[in-house]
């Protein structure tokens, strides 16, 4: 948003609490903000209005009372995309994930590839961005781990740690998106945005107590055990674990190396040691 409002486009940031995306915006004079939600097909329609380019970045990990993932990530890829196709909108970015699979047992990631297909068949020259886990100031991956190992003696690993994650700097995401919205060859396209390096879970813990300068007992939860957990945790109004991100970490979540990515689109991926010591770290300095 910051790189197309800096170069002069005008840019719509349409969600379904404005008043909340006014106060997080770094620049919300260049940036206008409106009422929208996948699931009402008129509010898409007036957001994608005139539009020459539409990015869906909606996303759910959660099911709640009138929120499913059918209704995200399928049923809303399809509206939105079928309004931006009868709206005449040159380009359509849909954010999707590395992993997501039509075909998969788990609701949410299934979600994802369904949707992703219902984009295309309703707007044919979609193109479409997986990233893997994204970091950066405020994240749910790093950010997280630091809460959970300043506050607890014991810091739990799902399913061991053993699990393989390609972390991605969201400012490396966004740029690929600007990238992808000026190369017309992208078009019906799929990326997979991943960082330049792949640790287990276990390192990613380690790496975050270096940064801290804490030690912390370090306790293996069965992939059973940890889904009860984030059961229970969804009940919370901002859950610290969900079933989907226990989903996310029963396979290994890396980049196929099949489809093109971060360098076909001229980016140089920057790694974790370079980024999250600037915010994991200050928060240790600020008073942990």
């Amino acid at each position: 948003m910051r790189r197309l409002a800096g170069e002069g486009a005008s840019v719509r940031v349409a969600v379904r609490s404005p008043e909340r995306a006014r106060n997080v915006l770094p620049d919300p004079d260049h940036v206008q903000v409106l009422r929208a939600d996948v699931r009402d097909p008129a509010s898409v329609a007036a957001a994608v209005a005139g539009a020459d380019a539409v990015v869906n970045a909606v996303s759910a990990y959660v099911e709640k009372a009138g929120v499913s993932f059918e209704s995200v990530h399928v049923q809303g890829a399809r509206t939105l995309a079928q309004e931006a196709f009868a709206a005449g909108v040159a380009r359509l970015v849909l954010v999707s994930g590395i992993g997501a699979d039509p075909q998969s047992p788990s609701p949410y990631i299934r979600a994802r590839g369904r949707g992703e297909l219902a984009a295309r068949q309703a707007f044919p020259g979609a193109t479409v961005v997986r990233p893997g886990a994204m970091f950066g100031p405020g994240d749910a991956l790093f950010g997280a781990l630091a809460d959970i190992a300043r506050l607890f003696p014991v810091v739990p690993l799902i399913g061991g740690g053993h699990t393989r994650v390609q972390p991605v700097y969201v400012e490396d995401v966004a740029e690929a998106i600007a990238r992808v919205l000026a190369e017309r060859g992208s078009a019906g396209q799929t990326y997979e945005l991943a960082g330049p390096g792949a640790y287990t879970l276990r390192e990613l813990v380690g790496f975050v107590l270096r940064l801290l300068g804490k030690r912390r007992l370090l306790v293996p939860v069965p992939f059973a055990v940890a889904e009860v957990q984030a059961r229970l945790f969804e009940l919370l109004p901002s859950p610290p674990l969900t079933t989907s991100q226990v989903d996310l970490l029963r396979r290994d979540n890396l980049a196929s190396g099949a489809l093109p990515g971060l360098s076909e689109l001229g980016i140089r991926a920057k790694a974790i040691e370079d980024i999250v010591p600037t915010y994991v770290g200050r928060a240790r300095a600020l008073g942990d």
